[in-house]
Formats: C-alpha cells, sequence, structure tokens
C-alpha cells in the first residue's frame, strides 16, 4: 500500500500535477495533505487531506492547510483552491469553515467510505478573497 502510494505521488509530482506530503508532528507520523490535482488551464486545485485522531485538537490541519493555501496562490499563481468534506465530518469541514472558504453546495454520494455513499459540501476560496495568514 506505501508503495503504491509512493508511487501515485512520483507521477503527481512528475507531471507537475500535485502531490501528497506527510505531516509530521513530535517526530511521529500525524497526517497526509496535498493537492488532488492542479487544473493549470483554470487555475484551481483541490486539497486533501487526513490527520490521525490522536493529532487532532492542536490545529495541525489547520496551519497546514494555510502553508498550501498560501502556495497555491501566491507561488503557483492559482485562482482558485478548494476543499471537499463528507458532510457528517464535522471536524473535516471545520478547517474550511475556520478559513474562510465559501460553502457553495453539496454534491451527493460523492464518495463510497467504508461501506455506503457519503454526500460532500465543496467549500471554495479565490485568490482575491484569501487574506495571507
Amino acid at each position: 500500500m506505501i508503495q503504491s502510494f509512493h508511487r501515485n505521488d512520483i507521477k503527481k509530482i512528475s507531471s507537475n500535477n500535485g502531490f501528497e506530503t506527510g505531516i509530521w508532528y513530535k517526530g511521529n507520523f500525524a497526517g497526509v495533505i496535498g493537492f488532488h490535482n492542479v487544473d493549470w488551464s483554470n487555475k484551481k486545485t483541490s486539497i486533501g487531506y487526513w490527520l490521525g485522531e490522536q493529532f487532532q485538537g492542536n490545529g495541525l490541519m489547520t496551519k497546514a492547510c494555510v502553508a498550501l493555501i498560501n502556495h497555491a496562490f501566491t507561488e503557483l499563481g492559482l485562482n482558485r483552491v478548494e476543499i471537499r468534506c463528507a458532510v457528517e465530518n464535522s471536524k473535516s469541514r471545520a478547517i474550511p469553515e475556520r478559513l474562510g472558504f465559501k460553502n457553495e453546495g453539496t454534491v451527493r454520494e460523492a464518495e463510497w467510505l467504508y461501506d455506503h455513499f457519503v454526500d460532500h459540501d465543496i467549500y471554495g476560496m479565490l485568490a482575491r478573497d484569501w487574506n495571507i495568514k
């Protein structure tokens, strides 16, 4: 599984189409964050993330998201960043809400998770609305 993860990430990076990276906290692997892909024609990307339960509540993911959003707008020159979260995942949804993203709607049955489909809320941020944190 880890080898497959690395192969997919190498493909993304080599094609300039996103990346994933680990989040480390006090020497421990805490989670993952990255750009799912980059739509260069439309100057947009989406951020995906996962954080181990024992590392939640420390602001780690919010800080990691800020770093990626700043990179997307200032270094990559993108215009739009999206974050999609399962409607039932209040902790995941709290991050884009805390950062001032706009909830732009719900996609029904967007992801097969564990043993059922879940709806996703789509949050969007435009470069002109982002205040570098």
